[in-house]
């Protein structure tokens, strides 16, 4: 006998289970009409790059998490970390793509972090951009697009929030600090919501020992620069109009904070206030390539899962392949953590089959009219599957179609057939009334668990059943 192989995965590293896939799959559709709303088009690209296509496009944090493989030519390799790296060498590579070029994509990416709860090594990203266009009328309809999407999503209470790398940079002027300072000073700034502003003084100055005890490395800033940076921080307001006026009063007047009161006032006139979109100027967002707006999107009734959606303009970042300056702006939707959100919150089916009916293999000298039942269902658009298993006991299949809460079962047997009769088991009762309280548990009482539907009339019938099913 072989030697056996212990199933295992690699840690940071995860499998999804079809209930998992069919949420997931569901949120991605609803997710993919809203960006096709907007007129953007979809896009493929290999997971893996050649190493200085991704290198150097990002932070030093992100620059050592990549995964490098060889390929048999024995050249240096990645696995992408984000999408739009990738998107930046496609718009450098096929230059007669039409601009501004408006795609969507959705794939995996890869970093090299430590695996942490939530937090693996491989996850999905599902991004929209638009290259090729300075018009602030793109970053605002990045914006609406991310409100729209969790408003899609059936989500009653989230915040979009932006800011602008442009007005940072003021900032970096306003308290004296180099500009060569700048990606570490924001990458620190970045994570005010995790850590809280004593934290993060402590990494801009002297550093500190985390919980675990690990030493967080400081920048070394003089106490004077870091007050200047905590006054502009404490700048907050629930109208964006009142952030831009306390701005002004603490830097003067700039093109920079003109910028982002403009695609403010885009905001308002479209319909979006401050309930939904906020401005925000603590936002930093990590990765080195952004130069102007970004924006973040947080779930207020789950604040613990993050930012769920985030993004911002990157006018340089395809400099590299052309040398010449292409502006861009887009947002990225952390699909696992937006998954793990919506879940917690209730807002995503619980989906564990695709079927809607089962049919039950009762009787082997009636396989070609459960063949043509199936056939019938399927060609009027009905997900129907005929079971095929090992069981012949009609329970055991029964059993199998409440384990993936499929709604229907049909049994249809040498009696049904001589009657012109199908039999048509409706699941659900069953399981609802396990979990039924109160008026719910006296009216599934009432419901009849099965019924009988004519042959011939088969597919009203079903269709009617699955349109109950539904409603309730």
């Amino acid at each position: 006998m072989p030697d056996t192989v212990q199933p295992r995965l690699s840690r940071g590293l995860r499998d999804l289970l079809p209930d998992q896939m069919l949420a997931r799959q569901e949120m991605v559709d609803i997710i993919r009409r809203v960006y096709e709303l907007y007129g953007f088009v979809p896009l493929h690209t290999p997971a893996i790059e050649f190493l200085e296509i991704l290198s150097g496009s990002a932070g030093l944090e992100t620059q050592q998490s990549i995964f490098r493989v060889t390929n048999p030519e024995q050249e240096e390799l990645g696995l992408r970390f984000d999408l739009t790296v990738p998107l930046a060498r496609v718009v450098a590579q096929y230059t007669d793509l039409p601009r501004p070029f408006r795609r969507y994509q959705v794939s995996s990416v890869w970093r090299a972090d430590k695996p942490d709860k939530g937090r693996f090594r491989e996850f999905t990203q599902f991004d929209l951009d638009s290259v090729g266009t300075e018009s602030e009328i793109a970053d605002t309809e990045i914006l609406a697009a991310m409100s729209d999407t969790l408003s899609s999503l059936r989500i009653q209470r989230y915040l979009v929030r932006f800011s602008s790398r442009a007005v940072l940079n003021v900032l970096l002027k306003f308290a004296g600090i180099p500009e060569g300072q700048s990606a570490d000073v924001f990458r620190v700034l970045d994570k005010l919501d995790k850590v809280g502003i004593d934290k993060v003084r402590l990494e801009l100055m002297q550093g500190y020992k985390d919980e675990s005890g690990d030493f967080i490395r400081g920048l070394g800033l003089a106490k004077d620069p870091v007050d200047r940076i905590e006054r502009f921080l404490a700048i907050k307001s629930d109208s964006r109009k009142e952030v831009v006026s306390r701005v002004r009063e603490l830097f003067g007047k700039s093109e920079e904070i003109d910028g982002v009161e403009r695609i403010s006032n885009h905001l308002y006139a479209l319909g979006y206030g401050d309930d939904r979109v906020s401005l925000d100027l603590s936002i930093a967002r990590g990765l080195a390539y952004y130069t102007g707006p970004v924006f973040e999107a947080a779930l207020l009734d789950a604040p613990q899962f993050g930012s769920i959606f985030g993004g911002g303009r990157y006018d340089n970042l395809v400099m590299r392949f052309l040398g010449e300056r292409i502006p861009a702006v887009g947002a990225s939707i952390g699909v696992d953590r937006l998954l793990a959100a919506l879940t917690y919150l209730g807002s995503i089916g619980k989906q564990k089959a695709t079927a809607r009916v089962l049919i039950a293999n009762m009787d082997t000298s009636l396989t070609a009219d459960y063949l043509q039942i199936a056939w019938e269902l399927r060609r009027a658009g009905i997900p129907t599957e005929l079971y095929i298993g090992m069981a012949q006991g009609l329970g055991k299949q029964l059993k199998y179609a409440d384990q993936y809460e499929i709604p229907l079962a049909l049994l249809y047997g040498s009696n049904e057939k001589s009657q012109g009769l199908v039999t048509v088991k409706d699941m659900s009762v069953g399981r609802e009334k396990t979990k039924a309280v109160g008026d719910r548990k006296e009216w599934l009482a009432a419901r009849p668990g099965q019924t009988t539907v004519p042959r011939a009339q088969l597919i009203d019938g079903i269709r009617r059943l699955l349109a109950e099913i539904d409603a309730a």
